[in-house]
């Protein structure tokens, strides 16, 4: 089967991107009359969940003196992602449905609610930390504290709020902007959450670092905060248009993942993202530990600077993209991707130093930025409105789903055979895959499109 292809004329004729000045497609995207709120909205709450996770992985991987750390430390992290497991899977499967069937500025303003309150709940259990010890099958001796099991249900809240607010935000780019300026918004939005994820997780480190634990939760809630200030003030029309009439809330969610079937493109963009999540999963969640215990890094901060590094990495990859007229050949750019992505996690184990690792991170956070920016792209522009939201909780189940299962599985080889170990595994394994996904992915292999030049827009003129 081949792909299907999909051409986009731009208005002055020239049928893709660069008939304009870069800076032409800013002031037209800031223009549009509802974007300046729906961008700080979809920015801020995007920023949020990175920086309460810095805050988690970092008290879990303290939380066991030194000569713990990478057995009962790894295996406590490693909960940290199945706690969230089975919440997040459940929400991802129903957020599409729930986003094509009602309105979907008022879904994204109750979710961050639910973000709030998770993150005020996560500080309260920080703030009393009862230090009782509950004993776990595992390595003989293997125990919670208390209070870190007390955390699990509070990540998990934070992530199925993130989980339900995606498939409502990322179909309502394609209502806020006319469609020339697709390409344009998606990047400018991910890539100012990315900064600004990058600069909490760096802020986040550093109050780690000089401060009480909890004072670090007071960055994440006033992002979640400003979400909801964004959301309260924004007045676009975000009604789904649907032609069919709705069914159960169970048969919509099954129309996305029919819909995401018959895409062979787009799935094969979506089992690609499976792996690549998988293993990059097994490596991360090991973050903090790579830093304390292969880099030899004790405080916060250098942690936070890994993250911030590899974040400000994926918005660079968010900007880039777009620019390097990667339309004609978008398939093949994301096999390479792959092989990127795989060769530095190598990398990262076979340097010492955090001088080597600190742009060996950057390199690998452009890749998911780069793969964003093609697949959100792809989608809003070719898919209904009344099924936007469903392929892309669709592809959020197929692309996360063994996200909780590698953080697990990264905790255990992490156990068996060290930190180094894990990322040479792991970065060998998306290596691998990327060379046999080039042989045996044909669709995704041919896949090109192109997107129309961004254009001015007269004054006053609504967006399409």
């Amino acid at each position: 089967m081949r792909p299907a292809r999909y051409f986009y004329r731009a208005r002055d004729g020239s049928g893709g991107p660069g008939g304009g000045e870069p800076l032409a497609s800013y002031r037209a995207l800031f223009r549009q009359p509802s974007f300046p709120a729906f961008f700080w909205a979809g920015a801020l709450q995007f920023a949020a969940p990175a920086s309460v996770l810095v805050v988690l992985l970092f008290s879990i991987a303290f939380a066991y003196p030194a000569d713990q750390r990478t057995t009962f430390g790894a295996l406590a992290l490693a909960f940290l992602g199945l706690s969230s497991a089975l919440p997040t899977l459940g929400s991802a499967f129903f957020s599409g449905a729930l986003a094509d069937r009602y309105d979907r500025a008022d879904l994204m303003r109750g979710v961050n609610v639910l973000a709030l309150l998770a993150t005020a709940a996560i500080a309260v259990v920080l703030v009393y930390a009862p230090g009782t010890r509950v004993p776990l099958p595992g390595p003989a001796g293997f125990y919670l504290p208390l209070w870190v099991l007390l955390l699990y249900p509070g990540w998990a809240a934070v992530t199925v709020s993130s989980t339900l607010f995606r498939p409502a935000f990322n179909p309502s780019v394609s209502r806020v902007v006319p469609p020339e300026l697709l390409a344009t918004a998606n990047g400018t939005i991910y890539a100012v959450a990315g900064v600004v994820a990058a600069a909490a997780t760096l802020a986040v480190g550093v109050l780690l670092t000089v401060a009480p634990v909890v004072w670090a939760l007071t960055i994440p809630f006033a992002l979640f905060f400003l979400t909801q200030i964004a959301l309260s003030v924004l007045r676009a029309d975000l009604t789904v248009r649907r032609s069919a009439p709705s069914h159960s809330l169970l048969a919509d969610a099954r129309e996305g993942f029919a819909y995401l079937a018959e895409r062979r493109e787009i799935l094969e963009i979506t089992i690609a993202a499976l792996v690549l999540n998988f293993f990059s999963a097994v490596a991360l969640v090991e973050l903090a530990l790579y830093a304390a215990s292969w880099l030899d890094l004790a405080q916060g901060y250098w942690y936070g600077a890994l993250v911030a590094t590899m974040t400000i990495g994926s918005s660079v990859g968010l900007v880039l993209i777009p620019k390097i007229r990667f339309e004609h050949r978008a398939g093949r750019v994301l096999l390479l991707l792959m092989l990127v992505m795989g060769l530095a996690l190598v990398a990262l184990a076979l340097v010492r130093s955090v001088w080597f690792a600190l742009p060996i991170v950057f390199v690998y956070g452009m890749v998911p930025g780069m793969f964003m920016t093609v697949f959100l792209t792809t989608v809003q522009a070719t898919v209904p409105d009344e099924k936007m939201g469903r392929v892309f909780s669709a592809d959020e189940v197929g692309s996360y789903a063994l996200v909780p299962v590698g953080q697990y599985a990264g905790g255990l080889l992490t156990v068996a055979i060290g930190v180094q170990g894990t990322y040479l595994a792991s970065g060998v394994a998306i290596a691998l895959f990327g060379v046999m996904a080039a042989a045996s992915f044909r669709a995704l292999r041919g896949l090109k499109y192109r997107t129309a030049a961004p254009v001015e827009p007269t004054e006053g003129a609504a967006p399409a």
